[in-house]
């Protein structure tokens, strides 16, 4: 609940605190006042969009402070989320500068608006004047059977199936639309993919081919090198191997005459060696050489298909006209098994749907269950508020399955027992409206955990009884929620556990509001002034007094 509001600075106050109680709190005053710039600065705390033009001194910021005691467990998920400490006592403060700068803070943690906005729904719920225009409205409605029937569990677990239908069906769309250009391309990703499949190169296939086609154009040229290199090591008058095979003998046979020459002869040894095996090399190697023309103009052939295509696909290698292939394969496959996977896509859309409609009968049925309470309960609570000749009706209509079930909820209203139901939103008055309102929220209350409600003029356009039956459905509300409720009705002010009156001070030239919780006395007296005037009779103030001691 709402403990403690401060605000500085902020339209026509220059400085206030209030301290609410934490059952029923009415605020009174004359009009213009500044009653609803209270509310004003609460919506600054819940997240409202801020307007320096609201600063009254311009020369200094706006600071709105609000102090709530929480229940942990209500805001913990909350906190959690966002990264936030959660303490017993939550403090929300919103600072807007002379420039139009707003800062945001939750126990002195900086927030953004948005996540000010959604904490606010932990909260408080702040109903003004054109909130009425929310009793027309569908998901409104909804909520509040919704709420009524108070299963989340259940609307959370049909919510999560709902959006993988959905995803299915659009996967599905998207494939079923895709087929018909699929099938055009398919013919030409086979011919492609033919064709490669045909060529059937191996990986590296023309780099190996390049080379393997210059030692073929060039034969007889390294023949001739391989001959008379082997000729000159090996087959000669004088030949090179033979001729160090000596030289390396000679001086092996001085080797007992110098300390280094057994190293050289060694070396000379091994360099013998060498030659030797790379006469074995060349001598092989010209036996593999073969001029081939055949094997020229095959390669040729081979080599021309692999460049044909490295053009057509725009590539330089073989190893990627082999992955173009492969993805190709890829392609021709995918389009092969479209028809499965629409298959098997139509066969989750059918499961999935037939549990949507199993959850979604028993929601509807636990809505159905509780429309005939709900109406029962509001038509008592409109008698109470002065309109005994209306009604209000649930229609609720299965229809095809959407993200909260299958069902249409529509409020009708009948004002004068004529059993011409219509939509509430298209017969109701503004009064009605709002007396409408008033007793649909009593009843949600109980069903949800919000702690505060604030109520800006609820009473509009009734009086006498009608006020005090409203007086009353905000007194027995208040019993489980802090209830704050702006009022020009002395009928709803005498049920107040706490009255604060607001008014304007007029000091050095400058017009500032003002809020004071009254005494048990001053009650009296400002709630005879509502009945009868500035200067009430002994009658009002009797009067007062009256519905100060019932209400007590």
């Amino acid at each position: 609940m709402l403990q403690r509001l401060t605000i500085k600075n902020y339209a026509i106050i220059d400085h206030l605190e209030v301290d609410f109680s934490g059952n029923l709190n009415v605020i009174t005053g004359e009009t213009g006042a500044g009653k609803s710039i209270l509310l004003g600065a609460i919506s600054l705390i819940l997240g409202e969009r801020a307007d320096p033009g609201v600063l009254f001194d311009k020369t200094g910021k706006c600071i709105i402070e609000g102090f709530f005691k929480v229940k942990k467990s209500q805001v913990a998920a909350f906190f959690e989320q966002h990264e936030l400490d959660l303490e017993d006592q939550l403090i929300i403060r919103r600072e807007v500068s002379a420039a139009g700068k707003s800062r945001a803070f939750v126990n002195d943690t900086p927030v953004n608006i948005s996540q000010l906005s959604e904490l606010s729904t932990y909260l408080v719920d702040l109903h003004q004047q054109f909130d009425t225009l929310a009793l027309g409205n569908a998901d409104f409605q909804r909520e509040v059977i919704d709420a009524l029937v108070n299963k989340p569990a259940v609307l959370q677990q049909y919510h999560q199936v709902f959006v993988q239908y959905v995803q299915v069906q659009k996967k599905y769309k998207q494939l079923f639309d895709s087929r018909d250009s699929a099938n055009k391309e398919l013919d030409y990703n086979r011919f492609l993919l033919d064709e490669l499949s045909d060529a059937g190169f191996s990986p590296n296939e023309i780099e190996d081919l390049e080379i393997e086609l210059q030692t073929l154009s060039h034969a007889e040229e390294i023949k001739n090198t391989l001959n008379r290199v082997y000729f000159q090591l090996k087959e000669d008058e004088q030949p090179i191997l033979q001729q160090l095979k000596q030289l390396q003998s000679s001086l092996q046979a001085l080797a007992g005459f110098h300390k280094e020459m057994p190293a050289v002869a060694e070396r000379l040894l091994s360099t013998y060696v060498e030659l030797q095996d790379i006469a074995g090399e060349v001598e092989s190697i010209n036996d593999q050489v073969q001029y081939d023309a055949q094997r020229i103009e095959t390669v040729n052939e081979r080599m021309a298909l692999g460049y044909r295509l490295f053009k057509k696909h725009g590539v330089q290698t073989t190893a990627e006209l082999i992955a173009i292939k492969e993805a190709l394969a890829v392609k021709v496959e995918d389009v092969l098994n479209l028809d499965e996977q629409l298959a098997a896509l139509e066969l989750e859309q059918t499961r999935l749907k037939e549990s949507l409609q199993k959850t979604a009968a028993v929601i509807t049925a636990q809505r159905q269950e509780q429309a005939a309470p709900f109406e029962k309960h509001v038509n008592t609570l409109l008698a109470q508020v002065g309109m005994p000749n209306a009604r209000l009706k649930v229609a609720i209509v299965t229809g095809e399955l959407n993200a909260y079930g299958q069902d249409t909820i529509d409020f009708l209203f009948d004002a004068n027992k004529s059993n011409q139901f219509a939509p509430v939103g298209k017969v109701a008055s503004g009064g009605e409206l709002s007396r409408l309102m008033l007793c649909i929220k009593s009843l949600v209350a109980q069903s949800v955990s919000l702690p505060t409600l604030i109520f800006d003029e609820i009473d509009t356009g009734i009086s006498g009884e009608a006020a005090r039956q409203v007086g009353i459905i905000l007194k027995d509300l208040a019993k489980s929620h802090q209830i704050i409720c702006i009022t020009h009705q002395p009928q709803i002010a005498g049920k107040a556990d706490a009255h604060y009156f607001v008014y304007k001070d007029a000091k050095a030239d400058k017009v500032t509001t003002s809020v004071r919780l009254l005494s048990k006395e001053e009650r009296v007296n400002k709630i005879a002034q509502m009945l009868s005037g500035e200067k009430p009779t002994a009658a009002a103030l009797e009067n007062a007094r009256e519905m100060l001691a019932v209400s007590i």
